[in-house]
């Protein structure tokens, strides 16, 4: 069972994300986190290990959009396991462009001694959820 704190923490994540408190987001980070985005959840498919790389990899990201671009969380709930499923609504105007751009993505992550030690970026429900039943996100992965 997750502990209600931790939904807390991804949850206050992605409000520091919005509140672009970078600092506090990264804070949520253990050193030893693991990112990995879907093939069909955008630019920059891959997996990703160490803070200092996910870091970057959120960098990325948002350095392409405006300092409008906001996350809603549409969904939040445990999963088997101890893993935490999100669904987020994301949107605002390109940096370079000024287009309004958006979308919706699902999110699977896994807390650890009040750290987010995994974290999985996918292009829908589906896909996370079929996501959350695979060996690397099985509950005996994290040390």
């Amino acid at each position: 069972m997750t502990p209600p704190e931790d939904i807390e923490i991804v949850r206050d994540q992605f409000a520091a994300v919005n509140d672009r408190d970078f600092a506090r987001a990264m804070a949520h980070y253990g050193e030893g986190v693991t990112l990995f985005a879907s093939e069909e959840s955008g630019p920059k498919a891959g997996t990703y290990e160490g803070k200092e790389a996910v870091g970057e990899w959120f960098g990325d990201w948002f350095r392409a959009f405006g300092p409008d671009y906001r996350f809603e969380i549409t969904e939040a709930r445990e999963l088997p396991g101890g893993l935490i499923y999100l669904l987020a609504r994301h949107g605002g105007r390109g940096r370079a462009s000024g287009v309004e751009v958006g979308g919706e993505n699902a999110y699977l992550y896994r807390v650890h001694d009040g750290k987010v030690v995994q974290v999985g970026f996918y292009a829908s429900r589906e896909e996370a959820l079929e996501a959350a039943a695979l060996p690397e996100w099985s509950e005996g992965e994290v040390e």
